[in-house]
C-alpha cells in the first residue's frame, strides 16, 4: 500500500514504518523533513504540511497518529489546548483534504485513546461503555467525532483507543521505570487502581491488522487482554528490573507534582480489547509479564 501518515517521527508511527517499510510505501508529514529522515531513513516521502498534499487519490490509506504528548507536561489551560488543537486540527485538515478528493484513500486510521471512557474505577472496560464526561473524554470524543466527518461511503474510517504502550524505545515506561531502576519504585496512589496496556509491537501490529480487514471499522481499544492494577504492574515491572518494590507514592504527592494529568495514573480503567479480539486478532505479548520480560530481556 502506498500510505500517507502524520506522527511518523512518534513511538508507534516510526516503530510501524520500520516493521513494514518492506511491505508498504510511506509519505510522512513533517514539518522538519531532515529529522524525519534521519528517524525513519531516506526510503520515506517527505511533506511539510497537510496543506502542501496535492495527490491524496494517491494513496490507499491514511494513518493519523499525530499530536502533542498528553502527559509530558502540567495540565494549564495553554497545555490543554496544545494537547486538543495538536490533535483536531490536523484531523480536521485531513478529512478536509479526504472529502475534497474525487478518489480518496479506502481507509482512515486516526488516533484516539482510551481516555475516551475517562474515570471508571474497576468496572471492565469495552467499546460499548457509556464514558465518563471529563477533559480526556471531550478531547478524544472531538478527536473522533472530527476524524469520522470523512464521506462513510468512500472511506472506511478505524479510530484506535489506545492505552498505555510499553516499550523500551521510548515513552511512559521509562519513566515508570527510572524509580525501580534507581531501588526506589513501588506503588503509585492505592495501588488498586488499573492499567490499561499494550506492548508496542503487538500495537504496530494490531494497526497493520486493522488496515488489511475492510470489515474492522469504528472505534477499536489497543490494549491487551490482561489490563492489571498499578499495584501487580508495579510488581511486575520490579521484577523485570530485578529491583524491590517497597514503597508507596501517595496520591496528594503525585496531585501536587502533575496536577490535574495525575488522574490518569491514580485513577486508570480496566479496558479490554473486545473488538480486535472478536475480530481474530492474536497478542503476542497477551500479559504484563510477558510484555515487561520482552522488553528487558536483551
Amino acid at each position: 500500500m502506498n500510505i500517507l501518515m502524520t506522527g511518523g517521527t512518534g513511538l508507534i508511527g516510526s516503530e510501524f514504518i520500520r516493521k513494514y517499510a518492506s511491505e508498504h510505501s510511506f509519505t510522512v508529514v513533517s514539518r522538519n523533513a531532515n529529522k524525519a529522515r534521519q528517524v525513519l531513513g531516506d526510503s520515506i516521502q517527505t511533506l511539510e504540511s497537510i496543506a502542501s498534499i496535492t495527490n491524496i487519490e494517491a494513496f490507499d490509506a491514511v494513518i493519523n497518529l499525530a499530536g502533542e504528548p498528553i502527559a509530558d507536561k502540567r495540565w494549564t489551560d495553554t497545555q490543554k489546548k496544545k494537547i486538543c488543537d495538536s490533535r483536531w486540527n490536523t484531523t480536521a485538515e485531513l478529512v478536509a483534504k479526504i472529502n475534497a478528493s474525487d478518489k480518496p484513500p479506502k481507509t482512515l486510521i486516526s488516533g484516539s485513546a482510551i481516555g475516551f471512557y475517562g474515570n471508571q474505577g474497576d468496572r471492565l472496560v469495552t467499546e460499548e461503555t457509556h464514558p465518563h464526561d471529563e477533559f480526556t473524554h471531550d478531547l478524544c470524543a472531538k478527536w473522533e467525532t472530527i476524524a469520522n466527518g470523512v464521506n462513510m461511503n468512500r472511506i472506511r474510517v478505524a479510530t484506535l483507543r489506545t492505552g498505555v504502550v510499553l516499550s523500551d524505545k521510548g515513552g511512559a515506561l521509562d519513566k515508570m521505570a527510572l524509580p525501580f531502576k534507581l531501588g526506589v519504585g513501588g506503588t503509585l496512589g492505592s495501588g488498586a487502581q488499573y492499567l490499561a496496556w499494550i506492548h508496542l509491537q503487538d500495537m504496530v501490529r494490531a494497526i497493520a491488522f486493522l488496515l488489511e480487514h475492510d470489515a474492522c471499522k469504528g472505534p477499536f481499544n489497543l490494549t491487551a487482554p490482561e489490563p492489571v492494577t498499578n499495584k501487580a504492574f508495579s510488581k511486575s515491572l520490579a521484577s523485570a528490573l530485578g529491583r524491590p518494590c517497597l514503597f508507596n507514592v501517595p496520591s496528594f504527592v503525585m496531585k501536587m507534582a502533575m496536577g490535574e494529568s495525575s488522574t490518569m495514573i491514580l485513577e486508570g480503567q480496566c479496558v479490554i480489547p473486545k473488538k480486535l479480539t472478536t475480530a481474530g486478532f492474536k497478542f503476542d505479548y497477551p500479559t504484563v509479564d510477558e510484555a515487561l520480560s520482552e522488553i528487558y530481556s536483551a
